[in-house]
């Protein structure tokens, strides 16, 4: 004997499930304001403490300034052009290292593994900041490279490991069947990687690869230690020069949360774009 059981659903459950596809945004603006209030007044109870005095009228000519009727890019914001554009350039050399990293661990070569595998555990098991230290000193000069050179390539690297791992698990998560028809249709290794492989793994991997784009931006603060003008120089220039600690260091880690949160944003919609149905 079947007994259907009905669930008593009140209206306001029932819009909520069927109508309000996310919860109301004003819990989540109330919670928001919340915490900025606290932040607010956390910080200026700390400055009341120490005395100092907010002089934020004083920054926006770091971020853009009016020069000849032109509007020019101030410190900050050249730093920030130069942070994209060393991150951009170890970001293209990353994927080509991580990539050639996770073919090498999934060839037939035994000196190729043993190889990959020691840079592996090289990289992913020292600081980033000992790796530029060792590239600026010690291989560029060997290398004959400069600060921005000896930066990349300490960038690349360290990132590099990890884009292979990547990889290589975009890789070896696809069915074995693959390989066996791409083999039964006669095709060469490297058309196999090339025209069935890479692409099945690499749109698995999309979201994970984006989020290392957003570690490599972070990372790429630590440039700064060789002299380099990237955000963080630029940052900590200006507040040697005019005092301003709080107020410039507030406003290069809103700039940091603006681009980050923005990737985050892109990766958060990638994953749902892209999710693998199982």
């Amino acid at each position: 004997m079947e007994v259907e059981i009905k669930l008593r659903v009140s209206p306001y459950h029932w819009l909520k499930q069927r109508v309000f596809l996310f919860r109301p945004p004003w819990i989540d603006i109330i919670q928001y304001f919340l915490l900025v209030a606290a932040i607010v007044w956390l910080m200026s109870l700390s400055t009341s403490t120490l005395g100092y005095y907010w002089q934020w009228y004083r920054i926006p000519r770091y971020l853009f300034r009016i020069e000849d009727g032109r509007l020019v890019a101030g410190q900050l914001i050249q730093g920030l052009f130069f942070t994209f554009k060393i991150s951009g350039i170890s970001l293209v050399l990353a994927f080509a290292i991580g990539l050639a990293t996770a073919l090498i661990r999934l060839s037939g070569s035994f000196m190729g593994r043993i190889v990959s595998r020691v840079y592996l555990e090289t990289i992913r098991n020292t600081p980033l900041v000992v790796q530029i230290y060792l590239m600026y000193f010690v291989i560029g000069p060997i290398l004959g490279f400069g600060r921005f050179a000896s930066a990349v390539a300490a960038l690349c690297v360290f990132e590099g490991a990890y884009v292979s791992e990547i990889f290589r698990a975009g890789i070896v998560s696809l069915h074995k069947g693959q390989w066996e028809a791409a083999h039964s249709l006669g095709l060469s290794t490297f058309n196999t990687y090339r025209d069935v492989i890479l692409p099945q793994a690499i749109r698995r991997i999309l979201p994970p690869l984006t989020s290392q784009v957003i570690t490599l931006i972070k990372d790429s603060a630590l440039v700064s230690i060789v002299s380099l003008s990237d955000l963080a120089l630029q940052a900590r220039i200006i507040a040697a020069d005019t005092f301003l600690t709080f107020e410039v260091w507030f406003t290069a880690a809103a700039i940091y949360l603006v681009i980050l949160v923005t990737l985050s944003t892109v990766v958060f919609y990638m994953e749902k774009r892209f999710k693998i149905l199982t």
